[in-house]
């Protein structure tokens, strides 16, 4: 609103100056003046143009002095001299009944409301939102009757559902046949292919169905012609919103498709909003509540929402649709901002990436393999790795839990076992000598047999110390069967002994006595069974 500050009372005009104010407020706040308002401020301006113009919009006084040549004063004491203006408009306009007033203020409150709420012609966004929101609408209600109308006529001729699968084809099918004893006099040619046709005659004759009415009959047909209408209905709003996508948004038609791109403005509010969002909020754009329950249970985020289901996506091998939405995300927020804000309408930005995205989904299917130079084989190749390090071996004697004495027992057997080993080998050529060997166990002298009982004596005591489940009685009889066994062994044993046979026996002893203290029962079984032999 603008005013003479000096020339307001005197203006004869006043009124008619005013009702273009108020026509023109919407074009005033967006800093545009209409013929109208040019020829009024001529008038009165142009006379006096050493005057001042008071001025409640600095975009406004910009304009008019750009094409006016008319000085404009905007400050907070112009803004409390509008204020005192409207509070006195009755007065200060004369010829103007308060009912006029009260209906332009009515008017003015509406086309400024309408300017601010954005419900202009020119907001086009909206009526994709409205679209998309009836296209979804639109395909629940025709699954909905689809499958209410399959479940009805199969009662009556169940197997043409099995037959057609279409779904428009069905209903028109069952629309034309009616009842199932007309299939053979109805031509269904336009309707299906040969082969099929011959197999809904076919399958009418024996059909399992019951017989229904023609009232039945009658109302699934106004059902099939209910699914047909709206099925023919979707296919022209479909057409329509696909017209509209490429007039507002032509570049992210282009790079994700008219449904889906219908879809995020939708879920954005506008055009202009989805702009402000930057890529990663379009990429999980639809999946806030897996977004927001993946965070609360930390866990990891959605990689994907409403763009899942565009067509670069979908033809994306599943360990490539987290980096293919990302990058694709990535372009649509770029076209997006060049639809909201650019001038042009073209769709070149849009090819350009979408041919790059394709191109690099291309590279991410082949694993991306280059080929490399000859200097560059050279370099990449490495030395064979070779483990240089000294392999050190677990020494187990210090993890041993024996006592001290038995310790040191198997100490003095694993210094004496190496000589009897050598031994031994040289005894194994010679077969008269392993025939010595086996007869060494019944030779014994008397110092041995002393040595026998100071060792049984010994072997008593240990077998005290560790608890052995073996009865005193069971030892008594051991011992009455050694001694039996060296008594006869004495009675025939020959007087002719070698000095190797000497070596031999007290090597014999001396391991004997350096054997460990608890022996092994195998051990005891061994010397019976010699003993044994011996007697025999």
């Amino acid at each position: 609103m603008c005013c003479v500050m000096h020339a307001l009372p005197q203006i004869s005009n006043s009124s008619v100056c005013l009702v273009f104010f108020f026509l023109q407020l919407p074009l005033l706040v967006e800093g545009k003046i209409n013929k109208n308002l040019k020829k009024v401020l001529k008038k009165v301006v142009a006379k006096e143009a050493h005057e001042q113009l008071a001025i409640s919009d600095a975009k406004l006084g910009g304009v008019i002095k750009e094409k006016l040549d008319v000085s404009c004063v905007y400050s907070p004491a112009v803004a409390e001299l509008m204020r005192c203006i409207r509070s006195q408009m009755e007065g200060l306009i004369t010829g103007l009944p308060a009912r006029e007033i009260s209906a332009m203020s009515l008017g003015l409150a509406h086309s400024l409301s309408r300017y601010k709420l954005k419900f202009s012609p020119d907001k086009v966004d909206t009526m994709i939102v409205q679209a998309i929101s009836l296209l979804d609408d639109l395909d629940k209600e025709l699954n909905n009757y689809i499958m209410r109308c399959r479940e009805w006529y199969g009662w009556h001729f169940p197997e043409l559902g099995k037959i057609v699968a279409d779904n428009l084809a069905y209903c028109k099918t069952v629309r034309k046949i009616g009842d199932r004893t007309n299939v053979a006099g109805s031509d269904l040619s336009e309707l299906l292919p040969e082969e099929i046709e011959a197999e809904v005659k076919l399958a009418a004759e024996i059909s399992m169905g019951t017989e229904v009415s023609e009232q039945d009959i009658d109302n699934i047909r106004h059902l099939c012609d209910q699914v047909i209408e709206i099925t023919e209905y979707r296919a022209q709003l479909y057409d329509y919103l696909k017209n509209r996508m490429m007039a507002i948004a032509p570049n992210l038609t282009v790079m994700v498709g008219e449904l889906v791109g219908a879809r995020l403005i939708s879920h954005a509010g506008s055009l202009l909003n989805l702009a402000k969002h930057p890529s990663s909020t379009v990429q999980i754009l639809g999946a806030e509540k897996a977004l927001f329950r993946a965070l609360k249970t930390r866990k990891d985020t959605p990689k994907y929402g409403l763009i899942y289901h565009a067509s670069l996506v979908g033809q994306t091998s599943a360990k490539n649709k987290g980096k293919i939405s990302r990058m694709l995300a990535a372009k649509a927020a770029l076209a997006i901002r060049y639809d909201a804000l650019g001038e042009d309408t073209n769709a070149e930005m849009g090819v350009e990436n979408r041919a790059k995205l394709e191109a690099r989904l291309r590279q991410l299917e082949e694993k991306g393999i280059r080929r490399i130079s000859g200097t560059g084989k050279a370099m990449a190749k490495v030395d064979k790795y070779q483990h240089k390090s000294e392999v050190r071996v677990y020494d187990p004697s210090g993890d041993s839990t024996i006592p001290s004495k038995k310790r040191k027992i198997e100490e003095v057997e694993e210094a004496v076992t190496p000589v009897a080993k050598s031994k031994k080998a040289k005894r194994e050529p010679v077969a008269e000598e392993e025939e010595v060997e086996m007869t060494e166990v019944a030779e014994e002298t008397p110092k041995k047999k002393k040595k026998k009982e100071k060792k049984a004596a010994a072997e008593e005591t240990i077998e005290e110390e560790v608890p052995v489940a073996e009865s005193t009685e069971k030892k008594k009889k051991k011992h009455k069967k050694v001694e039996a066994a060296t008594e006869e062994a004495e009675e025939t044993e020959t007087p002719v002994k070698t000095k190797k046979k000497g070596k031999k026996e007290t090597v014999a002893m001396e391991e004997q006595e350096e054997e460990p203290v608890t022996e092994s029962s195998e051990k005891k079984k061994k010397k019976k069974k010699k003993a044994k032999e011996d007697e025999d």
